[in-house]
C-alpha cells in the first residue's frame, strides 16, 4: 500500500464543507460517495481514482483544492487521474469555456462524468465503504500496476 496516497484520503476525515453545497458533511464522506458512484458507472479504475481523490486538496486549502490536490497526487496516480482532479471544477467555474476548449474529446466526457458524480455524491444518508476498503478495492490485483505507473508520465487530454 502507498501510505502517502492513503494518508491524503484519510486527511479528508473531519474536513467540514459548506452545508449549503455539501449537506452530507465532511469531505471524506463525500469522496467515498463519489467513488461509489464512479464504481457503479464504469469499470475504468483511473476514473475511480479521480473520483476517490478529487477533493484531497481540501485538507490544505478549500478554494484552490483542485490545483493543490492535483499537485499532491503528481507521481502517485496516473497523469490522466491527476489531470481530472486538476480540472474537476472547470465545468463549475467556466462551463462555456470548458466545453468549447474540450469539445468532442474524451476529456470533456470524463470531466462531465466526474462533475455529475461530484454533484450527486451529497446524500447525508448514503451508505459508503470504509476508506481502507475503498482504497483496497481500487488497488486490488492488477489495478495496482495500472494506477501506480505511467508509461510517459504525462497526459494529453486532446488525445483522449
Amino acid at each position: 500500500m502507498n501510505d502517502e496516497l492513503f494518508s491524503l484520503l484519510a486527511g479528508l476525515d473531519g474536513i467540514q464543507q459548506s452545508p449549503r453545497y455539501h449537506p452530507e458533511g465532511d469531505a471524506l464522506f463525500h469522496s467515498l460517495q463519489v467513488y461509489d458512484l464512479a464504481r457503479r458507472a464504469t469499470a475504468d479504475r483511473v476514473l475511480w481514482a479521480a473520483a476517490l481523490f478529487h477533493d484531497v486538496g481540501k485538507a490544505i486549502d478549500g478554494p484552490t483544492h483542485d490545483e493543490v490536490g492535483a499537485d499532491l497526487l503528481e507521481g502517485l496516480l496516473p497523469a490522466r487521474a491527476v489531470w481530472l482532479v486538476r480540472h474537476h471544477l472547470d465545468l463549475l467555474k467556466d462551463p462555456r469555456r470548458t466545453r468549447r476548449r474540450w469539445h468532442g474529446t474524451g476529456a470533456l466526457r470524463e470531466l462531465e462524468l466526474l462533475r455529475r458524480w461530484d454533484v450527486t455524491g451529497r446524500d447525508p444518508r448514503a451508505r459508503v465503504m470504509d476508506p481502507q476498503d475503498a482504497y483496497d478495492t481500487l488497488f486490488d490485483g492488477a489495478a495496482d500496476a495500472l494506477l501506480a505507473h505511467d508509461d510517459e508520465g504525462s497526459f494529453d487530454p486532446e488525445l483522449l
